[in-house]
């Protein structure tokens, strides 16, 4: 991937959710919403405090995280569509 958030943003590839519910019944596309988890492929160097240093981040590549719905800017990159969003609208880190 060409592509490198800035300061405190990551990229996050969407884990698509399973397709049937429990008792066996499909879900089309249309009906499915998007998923609200995902893993991190990138993230920035993190933020500028008032004095100009650096803040790291508390999330890293390979993090399966939570995000909140409407999370992200949406961009497509190698035929593949990922979100972009600041560390702020992760909301928690899957163990």
């Amino acid at each position: 991937m060409n592509i490198r958030p800035l300061h405190d943003r990551v990229i996050i590839r969407r884990i698509e959710e399973e397709k049937t519910t429990a008792s066996g019944l499909i879900i089309p596309d249309a009906a499915a919403e998007k998923p609200l988890e995902g893993v991190i492929i990138a993230t920035g160097n993190g933020k500028k405090n008032d004095n100009g240093d650096n803040i790291a981040l508390d999330v890293k590549v390979g993090d399966k995280v939570l995000f909140t719905q409407f999370a992200g800017t949406e961009i497509k990159t190698d035929g593949e569509t990922l979100l972009v969003m600041t560390e702020s609208d992760i909301v928690a880190v899957i163990k």
